[in-house]
């Protein structure tokens, strides 16, 4: 048995997520999960949502709410979510909670101690209207390199050029809309993490089997141009976790908070704290997931996210872990995601366009949204949703593929041979054929599933639910029934434990489909398959069963074209 740790990337607060940002991180991440539970292993998987920073702070203005309370609503909201797509976490926190705060002062002061914290003196922009500093995007202005309207104090969004506030013609505050903004001297925190490029250059030099897309995008930041540069982790913000030196004050940071992407990551290890306390567990239960001197040191821990996180988890997150020069647990493999592009352009959650987590729920059941996601999920490249794909694969793959075999042998055996596993008859060259097929394909499947290989893992899958199909065409049953009933109850008896096995290995990515299956045959036996052939005599005969109502309805034409239309433009709540 392993004990394997599993983080999917923190979703923002500020929202409800689209299907790229769910396809990303948290699904993988879950499916993964599951299969590893489902092998027996030991799993925290933990995520939660992050809370802080300016983006938060604009979300409660608008809405009208105190940040505190808008934040603790909208992470109900999204932990409802999650659980409506049946994201399996151990654990789903919060980076504002007691548990973060603390440890992320906790690592500031360690930093601190070796060296590894600098005082910097810049200079930002003041808004007085506002009463607030303001992050370079939160200024706006008339780009002054192609004359656009709304370009942002870090980059215009026309030309793409880079910015300062400074370059723009009439600046302006993009909360407030006021002009009354002057440039102040102000004093920060930076992670002098340029002193650690070789350090971390040499540990990711040594994860030879990380993907090509994790590696480069690492490579990249800590080699181009510069190199590694050094990060302010402050900000002048009144929401965050206030700057402090451990439990001690730090002088001339009265006021100020940790930047958001400091603490963030932070919170992987705080939300499992959460976890042992809301479990009524001492910390010895979550530190030995996270320090190598209380048993983390036999911890796999593995990371899932889209690209865009990259940076900051193979570079940021472990100078903050490295310098703090405490046994905490690196990370051991990241996974990370291309983008899923949506219809023709991309997923927006700033216009709207796309299908929102919530909205997705609210057509269809949560397995069919995951398995066209999991089938489709953006690994090597990015991928695309089209409503024409959703509509195949769901249809193929769910309804006629794997719906299809279920109900099939089920409704027919009720016919036939009752609602009861039939006895009779012994295996043929037929199902010694189909026993050998899937015991490859199984084994297959496990390898994918093992490497975190998701699209091959569900090609696999795919392939060993029309092994069974393909199998109960050449068998006929019910042909063999008129001259043959022995063996057409022989070849029901094993389709009845061949779809067990279904449950059993669609699981993880179809969590609800697989309940319903196992509801249906009237057992809880989830043990894996490790030996097909014995597997295949797991309901033995006279073992009642019901025939489940259809597992997957098809898609029509007719919702297809008014979803097209629906999800076209802007999100109307």
């Amino acid at each position: 048995m392993e004990r394997i740790l599993i983080t999917s990337a923190i979703p923002y607060i500020n929202g409800i997520k689209h299907l790229g940002n769910l396809v990303g991180s948290q699904l993988p991440a879950d499916l993964y999960a599951r299969y590893m539970r489902g092998r027996g292993n030991e799993v925290m998987f933990i995520c939660a949502t992050d809370e802080h920073g300016t983006p938060a702070e604009l979300a409660a203005a608008k809405v009208g709410q105190p940040v505190a309370e808008f934040c603790a609503e909208m992470h109900k909201v999204q932990s409802e979510i999650a659980e409506g797509f049946r994201l399996s976490f151990d654990h789903f926190g919060r980076s504002s909670s007691p548990q973060n705060h603390k440890l992320t002062q906790h690592f500031a002061g360690k930093l601190a101690e070796n060296g590894l914290i600098e005082e910097v003196s810049e200079k930002q922009v003041y808004s007085h209207a506002d009463g607030r500093f303001l992050p370079d995007r939160y200024i706006e202005g008339t780009c002054p390199n192609c004359g656009y309207d709304k370009a942002r104090g870090d980059q215009c969004e026309n030309c793409t050029k880079q910015l300062e506030p400074t370059d723009l013609i009439d600046p302006r505050s993009a909360v407030s809309g006021s002009t009354d903004l002057e440039v102040r001297e102000t004093k920060h925190l930076y992670l002098r993490q340029s002193t650690l490029r070789d350090k971390l250059d040499e540990w990711i030099n040594s994860k030879k089997d990380w993907p090509i897309l994790t590696t480069s995008i690492a490579k990249k930041w800590l080699h181009d141009g510069d190199g590694l540069r050094d990060r302010g982790i402050t900000r002048d913000l009144h929401w965050g976790v206030p700057v402090k030196k451990g439990d001690e004050d730090w002088p001339g940071m009265e006021g100020k908070v940790f930047y958001v992407w400091f603490d963030a990551p932070i919170e992987y290890i705080a939300a499992t704290s959460e976890w042992a306390e809301a479990n009524g567990k001492p910390d010895a239960c979550w530190q030995r997931w996270w320090r190598t001197d209380m048993g983390a040191d036999d911890v796999k821990y593995v990371q899932f996210m889209g690209k865009d996180n990259v940076p900051f988890h193979t570079l940021s997150f472990p100078a903050t872990i490295m310098g703090s020069g405490e046994p905490w647990k690196l990370v051991d493999y990241i996974k990370s995601f291309n983008y899923l592009n949506y219809d023709g352009g991309q997923f927006s959650t700033s216009q709207g366009r796309g299908v929102f987590m919530d909205q997705a729920l609210s057509i269809l059941p949560a397995d069919y949204w995951r398995w066209w996601l999991l089938s489709h999920a953006p690994e090597s490249s990015d991928s695309e949703f089209t409503w024409e794909n959703f509509q195949a694969s769901v249809n193929k793959d769910l309804a006629d593929v794997l719906g299809n075999f279920v109900s099939r042998v089920t409704k027919f055996c009720r016919s036939k041979f009752g609602e009861a596993v039939p006895e009779g008859g012994t295996n043929g060259p037929d199902e010694e054929k189909l026993i050998a097929e899937i015991t490859i394909r199984i084994r297959a499947y496990e390898t994918h599933m093992g490497a975190m290989e998701v699209r091959k893992s569900a090609s696999e899958l795919r392939a060993i639910w029309v092994a069974g199909n393909e199998y109960l065409q050449t068998a006929a049953p019910w042909a063999k029934f008129k001259t043959d009933p022995d063996a057409a109850a022989a070849s029901i008896r094993l389709s009845l434990n061949l779809i067990r096995i279904y449950a059993v290995l669609s699981a993880p990515f179809i969590p609800d489909a697989s309940a319903t299956i196992m509801a249906a045959l009237k057992t809880d036996d989830m043990d894996w398959p490790n030996d097909v052939a014995a597997a295949l005599e797991t309901l033995p005969a006279g073992h009642a069963f019901e025939v489940p109502d259809v597992l997957f309805g098809k898609i029509l034409d007719e919702d297809r074209e008014k979803w097209q239309v629906q999800f076209a433009g802007v999100r109307k709540d």
